[in-house]
């Protein structure tokens, strides 16, 4: 679960909340074991302004950003897309937005740190880079 002040900003385009509400609406919380993290989404989208994709800011994590978050605990860089569930591979570094750091990084930018619960207890990283945004290279569709 993210932290944040109630002065924080955070954005979502719109073509990503159509299609993120979708997501909760298409998958059953009952038999679903993304149940919990389906409730953190929707209420991270509920705190967003939504903006059109050529609104978004060039360092706002998106649907498809490739982004280098630091953990401030190990130091360690850790290169990660958020990715809908289906395109999602660890592996390859795309992590779903349903899983616990993915439903965290939506809406953040370059130098905001995420927190997050674990069962071992509070995890925090900061947004080092920005990668990749599919809005800042004119690709409003993926």
């Amino acid at each position: 679960m993210k932290e944040h002040a109630n002065s924080r900003q955070i954005f979502i385009t719109d073509f990503d909340l159509e299609r993120l509400e979708n997501l909760i609406e298409n998958t059953s919380r009952r038999s679903s074991r993304d149940g919990k993290h389906l409730e953190e989404l929707e209420q991270e989208l509920s705190k967003a302004d939504v903006v059109p994709p050529a609104g978004i800011p060039p360092d706002v994590i998106t649907m498809n950003s490739r982004v280098c978050l630091q953990d401030l605990e190990t130091g360690e860089d850790l290169v990660y897309t958020l990715a809908f569930p289906t395109d999602a591979n660890l592996e390859s570094g795309k992590i779903s937005v349903l899983a616990p750091i993915g439903t965290a990084m939506i809406g953040y930018r370059v130098g905001d740190i995420i927190k997050w619960q674990v069962p071992a207890g509070t995890r925090k990283f900061k947004v080092k880079s920005m990668h990749y945004q599919p809005e800042a290279a004119g690709d409003y569709h993926l």
